[in-house]
């Protein structure tokens, strides 16, 4: 007899799976979450939008790329639903939004409840770490369109941001402080570069470099920090105008985003270290500048454009976050690009 197992499709490991994760998913839980008995819808309770005057809802949805395609290879499979929130949720927080909720998606080959409990963890402490819940989710067995040990994640969330407080190019000025907030390493973007590099060079995900304290793979897969809680509360503090996520495009393609057509960001490579694991990848691939510029953060996750007059109470605040920040660069006239000196 022809069934759905039989096809490939496990229902019972699927929630196998949920009942695994159930623990770790409440650890993300907000006060403003309602249960839905059924499970078919994640429910927030949004009457606190009602203090505010005119609540600006933001959303954001993204995936991790090929960096799960190392944590398949290496075996480790906890961190990279971080990796997915950081890409998601610190999207909202660009525009001074406080994300509130998110919901995950994640196709696989074939449902190992633990690997699948293992990667929604990571998740649900992601979102955390960020002050958001985890209100929802879905995995998907697609038996031949993905090997048994292939998995695939995507995520969207939604935030809130008061009109009048949104942040954004319209509020930056000449003669405003550009703060680099430290990346935890390479985060989610460029690891199809990585790939290649790694393939090309004959590296393994267990080499032990002289230039790393730890296995090439706990390099590359070391989560992407979370800034969504430290960035919010700078805004409460000090007087910040703009933030830029540096994702795809590297520090100067990012940062570009965030300012107006009139005025550039003039940066200063001398203001800080390039973390090993680029001076790695670049030996190793030969990359040149140009492409490591736009390719990686090189150690810069996020920058936070400040009024002259507040940076050093930005640093202040952030060194006591335990976050590691400097100033990268200064606001001047130009043309909406973000440069060098």
């Amino acid at each position: 007899m022809t069934t759905y197992e039989a096809a490939g499709v496990d229902i019972a490991a699927g929630e196998r799976a949920v009942e695994l994760m159930k623990a770790k998913v409440a650890r993300s839980r907000r006060p403003e979450v309602v249960d839905d008995a059924s499970g078919f819808a994640g429910l927030f309770d949004a009457s606190f939008l009602l203090r505010y005057k005119r609540p600006l809802l933001a959303t954001s949805t993204d995936g991790v790329g090929t960096k799960v395609m190392i944590a398949q290879q290496y075996g480790k499979h906890d961190t990279i639903g971080i990796d997915l929130v950081g890409m998601v949720l610190d999207d909202l927080v660009v525009c001074g939004a406080e994300p509130l909720f998110m919901t995950d998606y994640i196709a696989c080959g074939k449902v190992v409840p633990e690997r699948i409990a293992e990667i929604v963890g990571g998740v649900a402490e992601g979102c955390r770490l960020a002050g958001a819940a985890l209100v929802g989710g879905e995995t998907a067995e697609h038996p031949g369109a993905m090997g048994a040990d292939e998995y695939d994640l995507a995520g969207a969330g939604t935030g809130v941001v008061e009109a009048a407080d949104m942040l954004g190019p319209d509020r930056v000025r000449a003669g405003d402080v550009v703060l680099g907030l430290a990346s935890s390493g390479v985060h989610s973007n460029g690891y199809s570069l990585v790939r290649h590099v790694v393939k090309n060079a004959g590296l393994s995900l267990d080499d032990e470099l002289p230039e790393l304290a730890r296995p090439l793979g706990e390099e590359l897969l070391e989560p992407t920090r979370i800034y969504s809680l430290d960035c919010l509360e700078l805004a409460r503090s000090v007087e910040v105008h703009a933030y830029s996520h540096i994702t795809g495009g590297g520090i100067e393609g990012n940062i570009a985003r965030s300012l107006p057509p009139g005025l550039d960001a003039v940066l200063s490579r001398e203001s800080w270290t390039v973390p090993a694991v680029f001076q790695v990848l670049a030996g190793h691939g030969s990359i040149e500048q140009q492409a490591m510029d736009r390719t990686f953060n090189l150690g810069v996750g996020m920058a936070a454009i400040v009024a002259p007059e507040a940076a050093d109470a930005a640093l202040r605040l952030l060194e006591s976050r335990g976050l590691p920040a400097w100033v990268l660069g200064e606001i001047v006239p130009g043309t909406g690009a973000a440069r060098y000196s």
